[in-house]
């Protein structure tokens, strides 16, 4: 349960002063985890397209959203709007797996992608994001109309992840895990900046979560796009429906 007598310690702005000296000391490039090459290509094999030496995704085939988002990568672009006018947001909140569903379920979201964000390396692969050399964290990035507020997005995301897990989520560790918001444009950063004050308080310990502005998203491979929803590997799909208060279940 939330405790209400928190520290409030909130993610450094790029470029801007951060907003507390009680940021907890984080290194997106921390030592990985113990994953050998062999392992990563493994990765790859499984996870539909990337991760092996040469091997990488082939963003002109991806569909929906994540087709638009890997043209704007490509061409080194962030975006406000999408192509039809749509509102752009980006989250990070452990797996992206389940963070999507939660997206998806939104009213007002209209289209979500999977992707891998905020690191320096250009066109990563699942693989190579899983050994937590590339920098870039596993991050869902959301299309959602006029219905649909920042606020709203950013109730699912605090509903979703424990803000003052560093660098992971669950079960799940490594700086690939890390949270985080990831605004768009100066009135989703002062939004995101009144909530991480407001939630500061609402924990025994600082706020890890990231809160910065977005790096170029980089859409992952086909596979991993609206996984529950499809089922994944288990063949068992999960409610996108708008509204859908169903328990999220993450399974390979």
């Amino acid at each position: 349960m939330r405790k209400s007598f928190g520290i409030l310690a909130l993610g450094a702005l790029k470029g801007a002063q951060s907003f507390s000296p009680a940021v907890p000391a984080f290194s997106r490039h921390a030592p990985r985890a113990n994953i050998s090459l062999v392992q990563r290509s493994m990765f790859g094999s499984l996870f539909g397209g990337g991760g092996a030496a040469g091997q990488r995704i082939v963003y002109e085939n991806l569909k929906g959203a994540a087709n638009e988002m890997g043209k704007l990568a490509l061409a080194g672009e962030i975006a406000e709007k999408s192509e039809k006018g749509f509102n752009i947001a980006t989250f990070a909140g452990g797996c992206f797996w389940g963070l999507e569903l939660a997206y998806q379920r939104v009213p007002g979201v209209v289209e979500t992608a999977v992707g891998y964000s905020q690191g320096p390396e250009a066109e990563p692969t699942y693989g190579q994001v899983c050994s937590g050399s590339t920098g870039h964290t596993e991050a869902v990035q959301v299309y959602y109309d006029d219905t649909c507020s920042y606020e709203d997005l950013l109730n699912t995301f605090f509903e979703r992840v424990d803000p003052t897990t560093v660098n992971g989520q669950g079960n799940d560790r490594g700086t690939q895990y890390r949270t985080g918001v990831y605004f768009h444009s100066d009135a989703q950063m002062e939004i995101a900046k009144a909530r991480f004050e407001l939630e500061g308080g609402n924990y025994r310990r600082p706020i890890a979560s990231e809160m910065e502005k977005v790096g170029i998203f980089w859409p992952a491979e086909d596979y991993h796009q609206q996984y529950l929803e499809k089922g994944g590997r288990m063949g068992s799909s999960q409610s996108a429906e708008k509204g859908c208060k169903d328990q999220i279940r993450c399974y390979g």
